[in-house]
């Protein structure tokens, strides 16, 4: 029975009130240990892979189809890996594989871990706001990223792979599809995300570190861009399954 609720058992519906994405670049060849069989890494000139650092301030978190007041808001951060899968009708699906999340409420890590696969775990998050900038920290966690709130004309961060911003967006994520994967049964969790309105806009990142890149051995991962998006419904549709061939 507790299998089955981890397979994301029915529709998840919130509001994102903003969602910041940091999306670091790393030779392909140093992500694909960190994926599972099922899954090809998502590259750039078949050369570059990417993992993301997304911090989603969500509210009203709840089934899909319950009254609002009986959502929750959390503060949601996930690192991923940008992924293709081809599904058994020969599909290709661009997505996302989870490699940790962490909450900002024992709640969400309780009621995540008996719904999802993504093994929340509970952090401290301190958000200050000043007039030019916002800075985003966790004790617990070591990270921290300050990003600047008044620059208009952003350029691209340094040594970042991509030409422009129009390449960039490629890999702003969220994708349309998260996957999950039992390599004993072979089986592959599909989870769909449908958003509204869903427009990247380009950010300076001043300053950034996370702990947690440096526990994946990581060689040189640089920033390739920075996206936040505000004020966004987005719900999740109920989990697929299928095996593996």
């Amino acid at each position: 029975m507790l299998a089955f609720l981890k397979n994301h058992p029915f529709a998840v519906e919130a509001y994102f009130e903003s969602s910041l994405v940091l999306t670091f670049a790393v030779p392909k060849e140093h992500l694909q240990n960190h994926i599972p069989e099922c899954l090809q890494l998502d590259t750039f000139q078949d050369k570059f892979a990417f993992v993301a650092v997304a911090m989603v301030q969500t509210k009203e978190l709840r089934p899909k189809g319950f009254p609002k007041f009986m959502g929750n808001d959390f503060f949601l951060i996930g690192y991923r890996v940008f992924v293709r899968y081809t599904n058994n009708a020969g599909k290709n699906l661009r997505g996302l594989y989870i490699l940790k999340s962490e909450t900002d409420k024992t709640k969400m890590e309780f009621f995540g871990n008996i719904f999802t696969h993504y093994n929340y775990t509970t952090t401290d998050i301190k958000q200050v706001e000043q007039q030019n900038t916002k800075e985003i920290t966790s004790e617990k966690s070591k990270f921290k990223i300050t990003i600047d709130k008044t620059e208009e004309q952003i350029s691209l961060p340094e040594h970042s792979p991509f030409l422009d911003w129009k390449e960039a967006r490629r890999f702003a994520g969220p994708l349309p599809f998260t996957f999950t994967y039992n390599k004993d049964t072979k089986e592959v969790l599909i989870i769909e995300g449908v958003r509204q309105n869903w427009t990247p806009n380009p950010v300076k990142v001043i300053d950034y570190n996370f702990d947690f890149l440096s526990t994946l051995k990581l060689e040189n991962p640089v920033l390739a861009n920075a996206f936040i998006i505000k004020n966004i419904p987005y719900y999740w549709k109920k989990g697929k399954i299928e095996k593996w061939k």
